[in-house]
């Protein structure tokens, strides 16, 4: 993907979902995409790719709405920029960078499961909270899902569902997790990213899963909050969300091992690491704003009150 002229690779099934779903008309598309790009060449402060494929994957995360894919371009770009501490220095050859990617905290799974989605493991006690940060390991996410998003159609048109396994859980991942964490990553997550989450899945929740998750919860949007089950440790009720075939060999499924699927993905970002660096290239410029700079305590609320000043 990337590059000059889109040329669609999706079957002629995810084809007909994309215009049912997503509202995607294959004879408009070209034109839709360049209306956008020439917004964008109108807009002082943003500095963004502007290639068809990175604007396609907006129009479809915003259902085609142009106006909706304006505002998300422009949020997207402004939370990268406000938020330094996982958008810079994503180098996966970098050794800390790598310690983490090593550790197959977030594990995007190969193939589909049978509603066509890309179902997303997380391993959230598996770290050392002592060792990692809870921005480095933001970071490390925003690196997997940045290049999964890049390379893969399919989860544009069918979404992508989460499985948290919190195994390992303690009090000190809990406290790690701030609010202001949350508030964080779910501004970026939910008015930022061109995605269509379709669910979250918690299974090994530990006591200390509710305090994060309660903090969590209260900056979801509400048909979010309907989207997610918790399922304790019964694999059986997790299977009747997330398919025994999608799911990895040690989760009772048929899909790889974790071995195989942490090898995969850090083939894979090392394989993009010149679009990674690259990436960084891409943001916005306060000072050109039109109207009124955003701020971080803008976008990310909490945050302004209490912002630990942190020195490298």
């Amino acid at each position: 993907m990337g590059g000059g002229e889109y040329v669609c690779t999706l079957s002629e099934e995810l084809q007909q979902r994309a215009k049912e779903e997503i509202n995607e008309d294959p004879e408009r598309r070209a034109q839709d995409i360049e209306h956008i790009r020439d917004w964008l060449k109108h807009q002082p402060h943003i500095k963004a790719r502007t290639d068809d494929w990175t604007i396609l994957r907006f129009l479809r995360g915003c259902k085609f709405s142009l106006e909706r894919t304006k505002e998300k371009l422009d949020m997207y770009y402004t939370c990268k920029t406000l938020c330094p501490e996982w958008y810079k220095n994503r180098d996966p050859q970098d050794k800390k960078l790598r310690s983490i990617l090593e550790l197959g905290v977030m594990l995007p799974l190969p193939g589909y499961d049978h509603m066509g989605r890309k179902v997303i493991l997380g391993r959230w006690g598996i770290y050392d909270p002592k060792e990692v940060s809870m921005d480095d390991l933001l970071k490390m996410g925003s690196v997997i899902f940045d290049v999964l998003l890049e390379e893969d159609e399919q989860i544009g048109i069918t979404g992508e569902v989460m499985m948290g396994d919190c195994t390992g859980l303690t009090l000190s991942h809990a406290v790690a997790f701030t609010p202001a964490h949350a508030k964080k990553s779910l501004v970026i997550w939910q008015e930022g990213y061109p995605v269509r989450p379709k669910g979250l899945n918690y299974i090994n929740t530990p006591a200390a899963f509710d305090t994060v998750f309660n903090i969590f919860k209260s900056f979801m949007k509400e048909k979010m909050k309907r989207r997610v089950h918790i399922h304790g440790s019964d694999l059986e009720s997790l299977y009747k969300e997330v398919p025994k075939e999608v799911l990895p060999v040690e989760y009772g499924g048929t899909n790889g091992t974790i071995e195989e699927i942490k090898k995969y993905w850090l083939d894979r970002v090392d394989a993009r690491r010149d679009w990674l660096l690259d990436d960084e290239n891409y943001g916005v410029d306060e000072s050109k704003r039109p109207g009124k700079a955003k701020t971080s305590a803008d976008l990310f609320g909490i945050e302004g009150s209490f912002r630990k000043l942190t020195v490298d």
